[in-house]
């Protein structure tokens, strides 16, 4: 006999996880809408992954359709601190919370794997687990088993941990009565929508991932819109403002998972720093984060806006020296940065010396811009 819920709940606690619920195999007929609007509309920019795993995306019985129910697990990532404080800082760079730490895939597929694993040799019934990487609408399947609701600001919001949840899904070929969802709890408030810095939200619920820092600084592989460079400020990986103004994040508490304890030298790093580092001392700054995943050159690329943003001509001697960089999308930004911060007759100089026939027509633009 197949354990119950309260016992396979029960397990997932013993697991690690802070809090662990259940639905149907399923998404609504309006969940689906959602997600083909979005994409026919366009507003998932460079993420065309998106739109070529719609359909699995879209129905969880097309991902899988042996699947009956699904196992929705939470593990709480709260940090110790407001992480917009750091924003006031434009010497340094703000990393988004969730990657300040271990990436919280491993640390999610470890325990995620635990589970399935029991839960398989207890039901007999064959499981499929998965983390966000997957073509899964997970926030909707955390509001219908009742973890939290999508809040104005499209992510998951739970009345007991704020907005820190990371999430993850067993998939298992067995019915389970599905637990109550989480009813809409944003009333009139409208925060996570006036503090974006770059109007990324087109109406509640609705979000243009194109104007997003998020996206921008990790899912964008080209040349950031001069419009939207001086709006980014110091983020240099994601951006936490919406997240972090939410009224309920005052039942939110610190994260006693090890893994997630945010890493000292990625809480407030000095952009002086991070604009020397080549490939290899890149990987080994970022060994074990998920900011590895974009690589060098998108990283240093954001780190000469926030450098271009911060005011501080010191820091030109940094954008100087990446101008002949091998990677154009870092020369690009490396202009931007020195016009920024020097005057017209210095970087006109400047233009003149590092600009040759040899360079590219991208690096020629932004010098005549």
């Amino acid at each position: 006999m197949p354990p119950d819920k309260e016992t396979i709940r029960r397990m997932a606690f013993d697991f690690g996880f802070n809090v662990v619920r259940f639905t149907a195999a399923v998404t609504t007929g309006q969940t689906q809408a959602r997600l083909h609007a979005f994409l026919d509309d366009g507003l998932h920019g460079d993420m065309a992954w998106m739109s070529e795993t719609a359909a699995r995306r879209a129905d969880p019985k097309v991902l899988w359709p042996e699947a009956k129910s699904v196992v929705v697990v939470g593990l709480n990532y709260g940090p110790d601190h407001d992480p917009c404080e750091l924003l006031q800082h434009s010497e340094r760079g703000s990393i988004s919370v969730y990657a300040r730490h271990k990436d919280y895939h491993d640390v999610l597929k470890k325990k995620l794997r635990r589970l399935a694993g029991w839960l398989h040799q207890a039901s007999g019934a064959e499981v499929k687990l998965f983390v966000d990487t997957a073509p899964v609408m997970e926030k909707p399947l955390a509001q219908t088993a009742g973890l939290g609701w999508q809040g104005k600001h499209t992510n998951l919001v739970s009345r007991e941990f704020g907005s820190w949840l990371f999430l993850g899904e067993v998939f298992i070929a067995l019915e389970i009565e599905p637990d109550m969802p989480e009813g809409d709890h944003c009333g009139a408030c409208r925060r996570c929508l006036d503090v974006c810095p770059t109007n990324a939200f087109i109406d509640a619920y609705k979000i243009d991932a194109r104007r997003c820092i998020s996206y921008l600084t990790i899912e964008h592989k080209g040349h950031i819109a001069r419009e939207l460079r001086p709006l980014m400020g110091n983020r240099i990986y994601g951006c936490d403002d919406c997240l972090a103004v939410c009224p309920w994040n005052k039942f939110s508490y610190v994260t006693a998972v090890p893994e997630l304890t945010a890493r000292a030298d990625l809480t407030a790093p000095l952009l002086a720093e991070l604009a020397v580092l080549d490939d290899a001392s890149f990987r080994v700054l970022f060994s074990g984060s998920p900011v590895k995943r974009i690589g060098r050159a998108r990283f240093i690329r954001n780190v000469l806006i926030a450098i271009g943003n911060s005011g501080d001509v010191e820091l030109a001697v940094c954008a100087e020296r990446l101008l002949v960089d091998d990677s154009p999308l870092v020369r690009v930004a490396a202009v931007w940065a020195l016009k920024r911060l020097v005057p017209d007759a210095h970087a006109a100089a400047l233009g003149a010396k590092y600009v040759t026939d040899e360079r590219d027509e991208d690096v020629r633009t932004e010098w005549a811009s």
